[in-house]
């Protein structure tokens, strides 16, 4: 069965959070339904383990979204790297990792015709996530309680018919110290890239799309999966776009059967 699809270059998506309730699962295998890229990079938190080791929620859907990948990689020929994040940092103690096309590593350069890009999830600028790792699981488990709180208040607008409002985002949007905190991060990556060479970064982590020019660094964050359902694609031209869900479905809608999809497949 045929379907329209977008063929890009590159795919870069990062923070799925695979194995918790807010995991907008259905979405994200959307997503690489209808996307055909000759690489894709995961960046990190595609699995949380933090989650699955506590009281995490994996089913079938996030079991779809790796077999959507491992198709991918085995019938389309497609390229994956798989980065560690702060969630899925039992890896590091294996990695660099390589099984033909498939790649577990730290960080990664991307080379493309727009220059080298350096991508990292960038939890090592997160100086709470690296050296205190008890506040980093008590901010996750305050993030996770903050997005209990939104799917229920989300809840009731769907019932009086208002759009999806995210109450993280905006706290992180009007506070100012977590304004600071994400300013801070972008320019310390963007540091690093240029200290590598490199002329871009792309970089996942704290949950903030953006594609913008740091100086003479383009930093990219490809967001996250679990509130703003974003990723980052090279076009085959060698330009870089960061895609929102809502708007990837005008072009690449979402089948009114559920199972249509699951025929389709990847």
């Amino acid at each position: 069965m045929d379907k329209k699809v977008l063929n890009v270059r590159t795919v870069i998506l990062s923070d799925v959070h695979l194995g918790t309730p807010d995991c907008k699962i259905e979405e994200v295998n959307h997503f690489l339904r209808h996307t055909r890229c000759d690489k894709l990079i995961l960046n990190g938190d595609i699995i949380d383990g933090w989650q699955l080791r506590r009281a995490g929620q994996w089913t079938k859907a996030h079991t779809r979204f790796i077999r959507i990948v491992l198709k991918k990689l085995e019938k389309r020929d497609t390229e994956v790297v798989y980065l560690r994040g702060n969630h899925d940092d039992i890896l590091a103690a294996f990695l660099p990792l390589h099984f033909e096309k498939l790649a577990l590593v730290e960080d990664y350069v991307h080379s493309g015709p727009g220059g080298r890009y350096l991508v990292l999830h960038g939890d090592v600028f997160d100086t709470v996530t690296k050296n205190f790792v008890f506040l980093a699981h008590l901010g996750d488990w305050g993030y996770r309680a903050l997005l209990s709180l939104n799917r229920a208040y989300n809840a009731w607008r769907r019932w009086r018919g208002l759009e999806y409002w995210s109450l993280s985002k905006a706290i992180k949007a009007r506070v100012k110290s977590a304004v600071s905190h994400v300013s801070n991060f972008e320019d310390h990556i963007a540091d690093l890239a240029r200290s590598r060479g490199c002329t871009g970064v792309m970089c996942g982590h704290i949950h903030t799309a953006a594609d913008k020019q740091l100086g003479d660094i383009h930093y990219l964050n490809s967001g996250d999966w679990v509130e703003s359902l974003t990723a980052i694609v090279e076009h085959l031209d060698g330009r870089y776009e960061l895609l929102e869900f809502n708007r990837f479905c005008q072009e690449y809608p979402v089948p009114a059967d559920p199972q249509t999809a699951e025929l389709v497949g990847a």
